[in-house]
């Protein structure tokens, strides 16, 4: 039965594998200088993050889990921060927040508009819905291998990994959020003589913003997924600490510094949710006051 088939053989992947290549061979200049300008904007931000001394992190974290969560949940926050020093992680701890911070805003910058963009078009939405379901399937080593030969190793292509893995969730429930705004809402703006860009701004947005601040948890949390792989190509942190655990088979070390990624995740995830479930404001008055303005 399988000779029937040999034939139809696409060698998609060495297509896949011929593009990459060519990028690499007409293009690296511009590879090379993304990735000196990734790599001096990821320093800048590392070094600063370390400059920061622990007291400050700590009223940090305490200050916006009392303000979003509570009293309660800001003691907890902080003593899981306290935990992570104890266990002498707090630099890699840092090093970790700084990719996925940097991660997480390039996904924001691209995914947000991105996702728009797709709520204006069906056939776009149609068309990109496959990429997407395979974009969230594949596996996320394999988004490692792309990287190393655009940008070789280091924190650059680790930042690359971790954006294409994690960009998806805020491009759809951007997309979600903007196709479920009432039509009562549309008709209300239009009624007030409004241009695309201000319903955008001053009405869709407001009203898609719950599903838009679940996609950036989503898309974080994606993210924090990725720590362990990125350490393989060279992406300094806790992903790296466990990695060296695991080829050392050192129980003791894997097991704080995976707890440090948990506890990075929990507080992250908390506070964007907590964030999210705050009432968002409608920008109605406002409508009104511009469209007064006009006349």
């Amino acid at each position: 039965m399988k000779e029937y088939f040999e034939g139809l053989d696409l060698n998609l992947g060495k297509q896949v594998d011929s593009f990459i290549r060519w990028l690499t061979v007409n293009y690296s200049g511009l590879f090379d200088a993304i990735r000196d300008i990734g790599l001096w904007f990821l320093l800048k931000i590392e070094s600063f993050l370390l400059w920061l001394p622990l007291w400050v992190w700590l009223l940090l974290i305490f200050v916006l889990s009392w303000r979003l969560l509570s009293l309660k949940k800001a003691v907890l926050h902080m003593g899981m921060m306290l935990l992570i020093v104890s266990f002498g992680l707090w630099e890699e701890t840092i090093m970790t927040f700084a990719i996925i911070f940097s991660s997480v805003v390039i996904s924001l910058l691209l995914g947000i508009p991105l996702g728009v963009l797709v709520s204006r078009f069906d056939r776009l939405d149609k068309l990109l819905q496959p990429l997407f379901d395979a974009m969230q399937t594949m596996p996320s080593f394999v988004y490692l291998i792309p990287a190393i030969m655009l940008f070789g190793m280091g924190k650059v292509p680790a930042v690359f990994a971790t954006t294409i893995y994690g960009i998806v969730p805020v491009v759809r429930l951007t997309n979600l959020g903007l196709r479920q705004v009432g039509r009562e809402y549309i008709e209300v703006a239009d009624s007030f003589g409004c241009t695309y860009w201000q319903k955008l701004f001053k009405v869709l947005i407001p009203q898609a913003l719950p599903s838009i601040k679940m996609g950036i948890n989503q898309t974080t949390m994606m993210s924090l997924g990725m720590v362990v792989a990125a350490s393989m190509i060279g992406a300094k942190g806790l992903g790296l600490e466990v990695l060296t655990a695991i080829n050392r088979i050192d129980i003791a070390k894997g097991f704080e510094a995976g707890l440090s990624v948990v506890f990075l995740a929990i507080i992250a995830d908390r506070l964007i949710q907590a964030s999210t479930k705050r009432k968002t404001l409608s920008s109605f008055n406002n409508l009104d006051i511009n469209f007064k303005e006009k006349q």
